[in-house]
């Protein structure tokens, strides 16, 4: 294995989204990454369509490099199995509601009383503690609860739902990989591990970067359509003559101006930093009009010879064959268990001495458990018993 992460020895607990997603990036760096998965429950990602090779492309793209470990955690023979992997594999992921690792023996207390070394990061919805701690939800809700959701949409239809896992993706999987590292970190010098507590609601109401600074000092809630960023001002999406969309982005007044000459809009330019609602509904009114008399690839071409931060509203399919993705190779072909290619979206990350290596897609479930076990010291008895006990 290539790839800065090639230390790490992770058992992976999660399912669905954010844990998987975040596991994958540490095995596309070379962490060795090891799936726990229950033969009776098996995680629903399995069964979402398209299916290759019998196994879903979803799964296979968020579990590629990771290998699968089939033991049932309600059998104490799969706990003792388990205690005995936590002496090498010292990360643990885990996406249960709070208390369920408990219940099950693999707490944190209990697992570092095995290896001090183990690093244990939980992902959760509201965190280990407080009120809601033991409630459902959704990337929306916990959007919603932390103020974010509040503010996306339009005035004249309400908020609505991002178009992608916000809080599952950048809260929980992006968070959780920042927090493990960070504590990798520490142990490098310390040798002591530590639980990293990931909540989505946490980590998607820190993200009010730009927005909670004037929040919390002046008691300005942002709105649908009022902040700079959000429709407030000309930065938008508007439709060409053939209804396809352009995302005009130049809110520094150098890129407006270019902008506004390439429309036949220079008087524009003066009042692109407008935040005045009157002032802003007639500049994205004469913009959106002049948006109109062109198409979709005449606006293209215009746009490609300027720097205004102008750029065409792309389907995923265009967006994979734009020169820039692909000069980034950004989909990659990922070998299946059958020996076919899979295209899958790469590693954004690009690394001059240990770049990502993406050695297989996601695993048929237990794939790999007497494999693993037998690499730690499981002799033909001790896997009968797991046998016998119906625990794999």
């Amino acid at each position: 294995m290539s790839g800065p992460l090639t230390s790490l020895k992770v058992l992976d607990f999660s399912s669905l989204l954010p844990g998987p997603f975040g596991t994958m990036m540490l095995a596309d760096l070379g962490a060795e990454v090891l799936r726990v998965e229950s033969p009776s429950r098996p995680d629903m990602v399995r069964m979402l369509p398209p299916m290759e090779e019998g196994i879903s492309a979803v799964h296979g793209y968020i579990n590629r490099n990771k290998r699968s470990l089939g033991l049932d955690l309600k059998k104490p023979e799969s706990i003792e199995a388990i205690k005995e992997l936590v002496k090498e594999y010292d990360i643990i992921v885990e996406q249960f509601r709070p208390g369920v690792m408990a219940r099950l023996g693999l707490d944190y207390e209990t697992l570092s009383a095995i290896n001090p070394r183990l690093i244990f990061c939980s992902i959760t919805g509201y965190g280990q503690d407080g009120p809601y701690k033991d409630r459902a939800g959704h990337d929306l809700n916990y959007l919603s609860i932390a103020g974010m959701t509040s503010y996306n949409g339009r005035r004249d239809s309400g908020p609505a739902p991002m178009a992608f896992q916000v809080a599952d993706v950048a809260g929980g999987s992006c968070h959780a990989v920042m927090g493990i590292l960070a504590a990798v970190v520490h142990r490098s010098t310390t040798g002591e591990g530590q639980h990293v507590d990931i909540s989505m609601t946490d980590a998607a109401f820190a993200m009010h970067g730009l927005t909670a600074p004037s929040a919390l000092l002046e008691g300005q809630d942002p709105e649908l359509e009022r902040t700079q960023l959000n429709g407030g001002s000309f930065y938008d999406c508007y439709e060409t003559a053939d209804g396809r969309f352009f995302s005009v982005g130049g809110l520094e007044p150098q890129f407006f101006m270019q902008f506004c000459n390439a429309i036949g809009k220079p008087d524009l330019a003066g009042r692109g930093l407008a935040m005045d609602p009157d002032v802003v509904a007639e500049v994205k009114g004469e913009i959106a009009e002049a948006m109109k008399q062109k198409t979709f690839d005449e606006w293209r071409e215009i746009f490609a010879e300027i720097d205004s931060c102008t750029e065409p509203v792309l389907s995923f399919s265009e967006a994979r064959e734009h020169p820039q993705i692909q000069a980034r190779e950004m989909v990659v072909n990922v070998e299946t268990a059958g020996g076919e290619q899979q295209p899958q979206v790469a590693s954004p990350f690009k690394f001059s001495a240990t770049p990502p290596e993406y050695r297989h897609t996601g695993a048929q479930l237990g794939a790999h458990t007497e494999q693993v076990l037998r690499e730690h010291g499981f002799a033909d008895e001790d896997l009968q018993k797991l046998r016998d006990a119906r625990a794999m």
